[in-house]
């Protein structure tokens, strides 16, 4: 068993090539098993990764139980990503502690434990990491969905950014969903109990008439202002518009407001990044930009004051 000196980093689906640039744009060697790329050496800021195995090794065995007491040895949960040998691993994987499979509903708590992952490179060798960035299995919160209540299927999205924030709006909280229709979001935020402000220039789902916490109006998220809206303590946007103008628009939330729960989407245009906005969002200090499980060619933009 050899230490690997540096991180393994997890690609989402569909989105390799944007994780593979922001690697080689640190002019480091990578070295690809599949969606798992490593580069020696500290980590490499990057938003686009599905996890990070910070702590990986290299593991040649020569049998399947050889390779599973050596996963054993180190001593984590062990949850696989198979990219070939899917046979093989998957006989490995059998002879390791069992993964909980259930799917919870929202909202769910972040597991204490650590969260191992682990790959078969060849016939003979596995890299595996006892510690991940996430504590999920395959950096997936398994949360249970729900197919007839949303309006959409974008409110899994703001579920798994709750999650992964580890915080969600209460009672006592005031929420904007700026750009909200059909009301995925909305739905969300309103079965938390706080109160909702939901805006959008075409109307909600009509599953969304009647909800009591839920107070919505016709209008143009761009054109919303912070002096409207006074005591709000959330604000989300999932609206499709390019990075920039969404950075724009944001400043005064971020300068002028008391808003100090963030949750946005920035969507890309085209089939590439623009990563010098992204750069914007991604150097707000405390602030996190990833690419959630089921985001698409769009990121998540967290951030907590407060």
């Amino acid at each position: 068993m050899t230490r690997l000196e540096g991180l393994v980093y997890h690609a989402p689906d569909h989105y390799e090539h944007h994780l593979l640039t922001e690697l080689k744009r640190s002019g480091r060697e990578v070295t690809s098993s599949g969606a798992l790329h490593f580069v020696a050496g500290r980590e490499i800021p990057t938003c686009w990764h599905q996890n990070l195995w910070t702590q990986p090794w290299e593991i040649r065995f020569n049998s399947l139980s050889d390779a599973a007491a050596q996963l054993r040895s180190l001593g984590a949960l062990w949850s696989p990503v198979f990219s070939g040998n899917f046979r093989k691993g998957a006989l490995i994987q059998a002879k390791l502690p069992r993964l909980p499979e259930r799917k919870k509903p929202f909202p769910i708590e972040l597991p204490k434990g650590p969260m191992g992952a682990w790959t078969l490179v060849d016939e003979s060798t596995v890299w595996a990491s006892a510690v991940t960035s996430s504590p999920f299995p395959g950096g997936v919160p398994p949360l249970e969905e729900n197919k007839t209540e949303p309006p959409s299927s974008a409110y899994l999205k703001l579920q798994e950014a709750l999650t992964v924030l580890g915080r969600w709006p209460s009672e006592k909280d005031v929420c904007l969903d700026a750009g909200s229709s059909p009301g995925g979001w909305s739905w969300v935020l309103s079965r938390t109990g706080a109160h909702v402000h939901s805006v959008d220039r075409s109307p909600l789902d009509p599953r969304m008439d009647g909800v009591a916490n839920l107070f919505f109006r016709t209008g143009n998220a761009f054109a919303l202002q912070p002096t409207e809206f006074p005591e709000v303590t959330w604000l989300l946007s999932d609206v499709i518009c390019y990075p920039s103008k969404l950075w724009d628009w944001l400043q005064p939330w971020l300068t002028q407001s008391k808003v100090k729960n963030f949750v946005v989407t920035v969507k890309m245009q085209g089939k590439d990044c623009d990563w010098p906005t992204l750069a914007k969002f991604a150097g707000v200090e405390g602030s996190r930009l990833l690419h959630l499980p089921h985001n698409k060619h769009e990121l998540t933009w967290l951030l907590v004051r407060g």
